[in-house]
């Protein structure tokens, strides 16, 4: 990524405003100043008014993906309508105010796009390197937190630590499903006769095109986990059933979170169901598609593409959000 692409993530941000000399050199603490500052601001705002805050407010749901009209600073129907729509997504009250708890959604969410957008150059770079490319990394983990040193745009201990720091943080929860899996293996046939009668579940009444969808995903075993990916040569979780539903020429959203919202509710999961999961942040934030047995096909990052257990692991249950339905 160029500097120019760190600065279109820099505008877009709720303190552009504020940091817009000084770009991710804000400390996380100075965030948490700025985030007080807009809070006291927006909680003034009257609806229809116009405000610099509700401004910041917008540009970044509009990086987030809530929010699609002109930022303008109005506080009007359609910016409500963003609010409410983040607040569903990170099960907040749904009231349209961007009261606290709404300002800490939508930073945590802007904190996971931000690291996304520098994954690709976490994997291109290496000790000992001194590059632009460094210097983008170090000040965006400056920025989160995890680096701790000078953006020097040498990749040394310091920088090397910070990346690690950032991974066991964001990811820690995604790579322990290995370890889990590990140790119900031994249990899988006690267990599996245990949940016999708890998976039964009714057949699929659904579409031709969502019966299909099973042996088209199957086919994609052991594909690797790309973060961003959407293709066969890697998926990430919503990638890997976007790319299966439009196969079947069926349109879905991107992201967990608004797949979630996109899709219907049902009380159990019947084959060719989602199936969502709560992992590495609030809300739904992994799913995959239910095989019926108590089983479901998902893009993980350990494994890439594979079947796990629904009931019975102790960590995909424990995480278990619900199943929904694509209508």
């Amino acid at each position: 990524m160029q500097m120019k692409t760190m600065e279109n993530v820099m505008k877009h941000s709720l303190v552009y405003g504020y940091a817009i000399t000084q770009p991710f050199t804000f400390v996380a603490d100075a965030e948490s100043v700025v985030q007080h500052t807009i809070l006291k601001e927006v909680d003034r705002v009257k609806y229809g008014e116009t405000n610099p805050s509700i401004e910041h407010v917008q540009y970044k749901l509009t990086k987030l993906g809530y929010y699609e009209d002109r930022i303008d600073g109005s506080f009007g129907l359609l910016t409500e309508h963003a609010v409410k729509k983040l607040q569903s997504s990170n099960h907040l009250p749904i009231t349209g105010k961007v009261n606290n708890e709404t300002v800490e959604a939508i930073s945590w969410e802007e904190k996971e796009t931000d690291i996304k957008a520098i994954e690709p150059l976490i994997e291109s770079i290496s000790l000992g390197d001194n590059s632009v490319d460094v210097k983008v990394v170090q000040e965006v983990l400056l920025y989160y937190g995890y680096y701790q040193g000078s953006v020097d745009s040498i990749y040394g201990s310091l920088t090397d630590q910070a990346i690690k720091d950032m991974h066991d943080d964001i990811y820690t929860e995604e790579t322990n499903v290995t370890e889990a899996s590990v140790e119900v293996e031994e249990e899988k046939n006690e267990q599996a006769e245990n949940n016999k009668e708890e998976s039964e579940v009714q057949q699929l009444d659904v579409e031709k095109s969502d019966s299909s969808i099973i042996p088209q995903a199957k086919s994609f075993l052991g594909t690797p986990y790309v973060w961003g990916g959407t293709n066969p040569s890697g998926f990430d979780c919503s990638g890997f059933i976007q790319y299966l539903y439009a196969e079947q020429d069926i349109v879905i959203p991107r992201t967990v979170n608004e797949i979630w919202n996109y899709s219907t509710s049902v009380s159990s999961p019947s084959i060719g169901d989602l199936v969502f999961f709560e992992t590495y942040q609030a809300g739904p934030s992994h799913l995959g598609i239910y095989l019926g047995n108590n089983e479901f096909i998902h893009a993980g990052t350990s494994n890439g593409v594979q079947i796990s257990e629904l009931h019975g692991s102790e960590y995909w249950e424990s995480r278990y959000l619900g199943a929904k339905r694509i209508q």
